[in-house]
């Protein structure tokens, strides 16, 4: 399966920024979509921000205006530039990655997730 590996997380006041990265590895063959989910305690897991196959953005509303999502192709590495953040903001966020990869047999698409980076947002 396709390899995601985030960083950048960490404690920080509200207000403050964080920028994640998340890194693509293995033996990928295309990248549909990629983007940002988050879990908060006792919350269902949430889209925050992704880049679909069409190229297209997509932000939750929570976040739009504050948060930026970026990529750079020759890295297969997707970024989430994080600005006047929230204590409601706190969650573990997880890359994910719509992708085609070679199994050693075969070429398979399906999504994959990263392990996930702990976000806190307290004074």
């Amino acid at each position: 399966q396709v390899q995601l590996v985030e960083s950048g997380g960490g404690l920080v006041q509200p207000g403050g920024s964080l920028r994640l990265s998340c890194a693509a590895s293995g033996s990928i063959s295309t990248i549909y979509a990629m983007g940002w989910y988050r879990q908060a305690p006792g919350k269902q897991r949430e889209l925050v921000a992704a880049f679909t196959t069409g190229g297209s953005t997509n932000y939750a509303d929570s976040v739009k205006g504050r948060f930026t999502i970026s990529r750079d192709n020759t890295k297969n590495t997707v970024y989430l530039q994080m600005n006047s953040l929230k204590p409601e903001d706190t969650a573990v966020y997880y890359c994910n990655a719509d992708a085609t990869y070679y199994t050693g047999k075969y070429y398979r698409r399906g999504d994959s997730w990263g392990q996930g980076t702990q976000v806190t947002v307290s004074s």
